[in-house]
């Protein structure tokens, strides 16, 4: 460990044993999602799906979220029933996505989410919400806000670039020792793109499948060996194959097309994310031909500046289409953006099991 490492190691250690010992609990179900490493492991997705899912099983869920990058200070409304309450730069970009696609579901903005829980219970009660079902947080980007007790830790793993160079930040990309895999209560490996078909029994023993490996492709190879390494941390926690699927595309005011509407175009791409690689790649298949990419930092907040030299580049290039990510998009709403820009709509596709594992548990 180096001297980098190892400051940032001293101050992990003593944020978690204060947190911890100031830990509280809310009245209702605390279901997490989070990482262990910084960015790019498609959180966002995945809380929407769960949330989704949630309420398609007669749950009530609340989503809990720091609001990266967002000013205002909480805990606070990102959104109601009747949509987002705040703009991209006071409630984050990715808080802002969530309200944006789940319009049904309360998102609170809060650093302390112990009292963004009960601002949220006390929102549901003066909003005269169906108490009847059975309320759950879904904290977002938890698995290191050990102040709030929650019931299950769901720890997402991406499997193109699971643990960077396995060092600490700032030397590295991991926000804790590998070793703290093992307070996981689920992992989800995601970006798989593997057939689930493949690899039966994934869910509860497919690092165990000793003889399986020699029958794999490369990239389910891989995945073996990522779940091995896994298993040498948290022998006992289920593992379920995830996704990140191309849905949709969408302009700045909402219109939806089909992703098919890519292909045959000329397209230049950009992103300010975690996983700029993947996002290239993806948008390089749908379309056939891309002319040009340009990434920033995870979280850029754009400038008019920003968006003349993009639209101008696309220009020279002669491409028909800009694609970015639906977390751009809500940081780029302010602007007066070209007709040709869309944002590119990602699912989060998981193992069935999984829902059945988080959800159908006993109160």
């Amino acid at each position: 460990m180096g001297p980098l490492e190892f400051l940032y190691y001293i101050g992990y250690s003593l944020k978690k044993s204060l947190s911890l010992k100031a830990r509280e609990r809310l009245p209702s179900e605390v279901i997490s999602i989070g990482n262990i490493t910084v960015g790019g492991t498609g959180k966002t997705p995945a809380v929407i799906a769960l949330a989704e899912r949630a309420m398609d099983s007669g749950f009530l869920p609340c989503i809990l979220t720091r609001g990266y990058g967002g000013k205002a200070k909480g805990p606070c409304l990102v959104s109601t029933t009747n949509g987002s309450a705040l703009s991209a730069e006071e409630a984050g970009d990715e808080a802002l996505l969530m309200a944006t696609r789940l319009r049904s579901v309360p998102i609170v903005k809060g650093k302390n989410r112990y009292e963004a829980g009960l601002f949220a219970l006390d929102h549901l009660k003066k909003e005269a919400m169906d108490l009847e079902k059975r309320t759950i947080f879904i904290l977002d980007d938890g698995f290191q806000h050990w102040r709030l007790f929650r019931d299950i830790d769901v720890l997402l793993i991406d499997s193109t670039n699971p643990f960077g160079n396995g060092k600490l930040l700032p030397s590295g990309t991991l926000r804790e020792p590998l070793r703290e895999i093992v307070r996981a209560d689920v992992i989800v490996v995601t970006k798989t793109a593997v057939s689930s078909s493949r690899l039966p029994g994934t869910s509860h023993s497919f690092s165990d499948r000793s003889g399986l490996f020699r029958d794999l492709s490369a990239s389910e190879g891989r995945l073996y060996s990522l779940t091995a390494e896994v298993r040498r941390y948290n022998p006992d926690a289920p593992i379920f194959l995830s996704e990140h699927v191309p849905s949709h595309l969408s302009t700045p005011s909402g219109t939806r097309l089909p992703v098919e509407t890519l292909m045959g175009k000329e397209v230049f791409g950009f992103c300010g994310i975690g996983n700029p690689q993947q996002f290239r790649e993806m948008i390089e298949h749908l379309s056939g031909s891309l002319k040009g990419f340009v990434s920033y930092r995870d979280h850029h907040r754009f400038t008019g500046k920003d968006v003349t030299k993009i639209v101008d580049y696309a220009k020279e290039l002669g491409t028909d289409w800009i694609v970015t990510t639906e977390k751009d998009i809500m940081r780029l709403a302010i602007f007066d953006l070209p007709e040709n820009l869309f944002a590119l709509g990602i699912e989060f596709y998981v193992e069935e099991g999984f829902y059945d594992y988080i959800l159908r548990r006993p109160e």
